[in-house]
C-alpha cells in the first residue's frame, strides 16, 4: 500500500528520490534528500548569499568585506582594480645580499656572517680567517 501524497521528490536533476524528510536549502528553497542537502552536492546558484566566510585579496592578503547579497569574486575583483595596496616591486626585493668579499667568491648570504678580526663580510665557506686569507689583527674584536 503506497502513499502517494506523502513526501517530495529531490530537486536533484539526477537523484528525483521520494523522500519522506526531505530537506529544504535555506539558499535556493528547493528541497533534497540527505544525500544532495549541502550547497556543493546540488550546485546551489544562491550559495553565496549564505557564505560567511571573508574572501583574502590574492595580492594584497587583506581580507575584504563583502556585503549580504554581493558576491564575493565581484567585490574581490572590485577592490583589486582600484583599492589594492600590492606592490610589484616589493615581491622582487632580494634575499641574499650579502656578497662575499672573499676574491673569486660570488655567493651571497641572507645574513651577513662578519668577520671578526677584519670586519669583512664572508660567506659560510669563508668566514673563518684562514678560509680569506684575513689580514686583520690577530686579536679578536669582540669582547667576549
Amino acid at each position: 500500500m503506497e502513499l502517494p501524497g506523502l513526501g517530495e521528490h529531490c530537486s536533484e536533476r539526477a537523484c528525483k528520490q521520494l523522500d519522506f524528510l526531505p530537506l529544504k536549502c535555506d539558499a535556493c528553497g528547493k528541497l533534497f534528500c540527505k544525500d544532495h542537502i549541502r550547497y556543493d552536492d546540488h550546485k546551489c546558484s544562491s550559495a553565496y548569499k549564505k557564505n560567511v566566510q571573508v574572501p583574502v585579496c590574492p595580492l594584497c592578503n587583506t581580507p575584504i568585506p563583502v556585503q549580504k547579497g554581493e558576491i564575493p569574486d565581484v567585490v574581490v575583483g572590485a577592490h583589486m582594480d582600484k583599492d589594492c595596496k600590492y606592490n610589484p616591486a616589493q615581491q622582487k626585493q632580494r634575499i641574499f645580499t650579502n656578497k662575499c668579499l672573499k676574491a673569486g667568491c660570488k655567493r651571497k648570504e641572507m645574513v651577513k656572517v662578519v668577520c671578526e678580526q677584519c670586519g669583512g663580510n664572508f660567506c659560510i665557506k669563508h668566514r673563518h680567517p684562514l678560509d680569506h686569507d684575513c689580514k686583520g689583527s690577530g686579536h679578536s674584536i669582540s669582547k667576549a
